[in-house]
């Protein structure tokens, strides 16, 4: 008889502190999907749940495909919904009946309303339902806050190794494999979770840049060493406001604690040493400006403080109020902005008319009143095949209104929040990405998986809001101390 391994998996960024909380309704419209379905929406897509799939198939071993539930980044996620979720998740599990080991999909920096370490309580309650010996081998989100519950309660986690992710498929394959060779008894997995005392600087986690360049370096050459089966580094995400929050390295030797834990620490002291090069200078939005005038086009403007893939309300106007005072370079911005929408329906494609849109600046909440011109309406429904941060394949914005600021400005105003993780979400609503002087994408790194190949010009700037560069200035109250570039270390 074949060997069975179920797949389940609760995945979610939470930010705490964004307004509001994540919801049922919030992973209905992401993508909550039971038994094949889960199957039927990954199998050859760029997703780690993909790369499991195809290994276990070629290894002969059944999948058992039992539950997925993934939402938008966003607040923490409502208490009753965790419930829900993992009900479901648990009866699922029960109903497949018996199997001989679990592939688990968390993200790493998930928090709810009564479990501050999401992941690791569900994460726990699954262990508890199939017992202490079944094997539990799972994927992390680089940008994980790892617990050591979530180590304790699991045999394997492994971590995407790219930012932008665009090797999330590679990273299940490497899990899936690692759980075949424990079915196999061929390794015995342990793993060390190392907690350096620093978190790295969102806009300096570009792994194909310097200093994560040589971070990833060093660490390849550890991980090369005889008996460790996978190195992890999680950059972290600084904006979860938990105990776990910062940089951890996840270090997973074949039945050697000490020589994983040696590995680790080589690498944290390599962390130490350089943990300055791990904070990044920062462009405001008139120097951003400026920088776009002087260099070549298309230039892509990453609005850092509302990093829709962080859990930002994807409605930041700061850079747009720059790009109307100066009144120089044809832009595209997109804004999710639901009654705006609404507004525009009322109008029929080519009608001119003032349409406010609600946005957030520093100071808070605006209205900002804006003559356009009504281009495109949409159902705002697309797909991606490419390798782009995140992996997902089916993508809906509600609908979509795109309209005409000024002349050859572009607004497209969504009824969903959505990341800017494919260049489909314009190329959909007819709208072509080289015709303008500036893209602005809602994200820090994400988004260069897509936007790079159209843009020759890259630049950071550095806007306020919850997702905002500098983690020091968010109001931290249960982080560990110390911890750099909070307190010197």
């Amino acid at each position: 008889m074949a060997l069975r391994v179920a797949l389940v998996g609760i995945y979610h960024e939470s930010n705490t502190f964004v307004e509001g909380l994540t919801t049922l309704d919030d992973f209905k419209k992401g993508h909550y999907l039971k038994g094949e379905a889960i199957r039927k929406e990954y199998e050859g897509a760029h997703h780690e749940i993909s790369g499991m799939i195809d290994v276990l198939e070629q290894a002969g071993i059944e999948l058992v495909p039992v539950f997925f539930a993934e939402a938008t980044p966003g607040g923490p996620v409502e208490a009753q919904t965790l419930d829900f979720l993992l009900a479901e998740m648990l009866e699922g599990l029960k109903q497949a009946g018996p199997v001989d080991a679990c592939l688990v999909v968390p993200h790493g920096a998930g928090v709810s309303q009564n479990q501050v370490d999401m992941d690791g309580y569900w994460l726990a309650q699954v262990r508890q339902q199939v017992g202490p010996d079944l094997p539990i081998v799972g994927t992390l989100d680089l940008h994980a806050n790892v617990s050591p519950r979530m180590v304790e309660m699991t045999n394997c986690l492994v971590s995407y190794k790219k930012n932008p992710h665009v090797d999330m498929r590679q990273t299940g394959e490497e899990a899936a494999r690692i759980l075949v060779r424990m079915l196999k008894r061929e390794v015995q997995p342990r793993q060390v979770l190392i907690q350096p005392p620093l978190s790295i600087s969102i806009e300096q986690q570009f792994t194909s840049q310097e200093p994560c360049l040589s971070l990833y370096k060093r660490a390849g050459e550890l991980a090369s060493r005889p008996g460790i089966l996978s190195l992890s580094i999680l950059l972290g995400f600084p904006y979860a406001d938990v105990p776990e929050m910062g940089t951890s390295l996840l270090v997973v030797s074949d039945d050697r604690i000490d020589l994983a834990t040696e590995v680790g620490q080589q690498l944290e002291s390599y962390l130490i040493e350089n943990r300055k090069f791990f904070v990044g200078a920062r462009n405001d939005v008139f120097q951003a400006l400026e920088i776009a005038e002087r260099n070549p086009k298309p230039v892509l403007l990453l609005d850092m403080g509302d990093n829709i893939g962080g859990g930002s309300p994807g409605n930041n106007i700061c850079i747009l109020e720059g790009l109307l005072a100066t009144q120089t370079l044809r832009y595209f911005v997109c804004l999710y902005d639901p009654e705006a929408v609404q507004t525009a329906l009322s109008h029929a494609i080519g009608d001119s008319f003032e349409l406010s849109v609600t946005g957030t600046v520093k100071e808070g909440v605006k209205k900002l009143p804006l003559a356009v011109r009504l281009v495109t309406i949409s159902d705002g429904n697309f797909t991606e095949a490419a390798a782009r941060h995140g992996g997902q394949v089916n993508y809906a914005m509600g609908k979509t209104v795109v309209v005409e600021v000024g002349e050859g400005s572009l607004l497209m105003i969504t009824s969903r929040r959505v990341p800017p993780f494919s260049l489909n979400q314009l190329l959909s609503c007819g709208v072509e990405p080289a015709q303008f002087d500036v893209l602005i994408a809602k994200g820090v790194i994400a988004p260069l998986a897509a936007y790079a190949p159209v843009c020759q010009t890259v630049v950071q700037v550095n806007t306020p809001g919850v997702t905002q560069a500098d983690m020091t200035q968010l109001g931290h109250k249960n982080r560990r101390i110390p911890l750099f570039p909070f307190e010197e270390v």
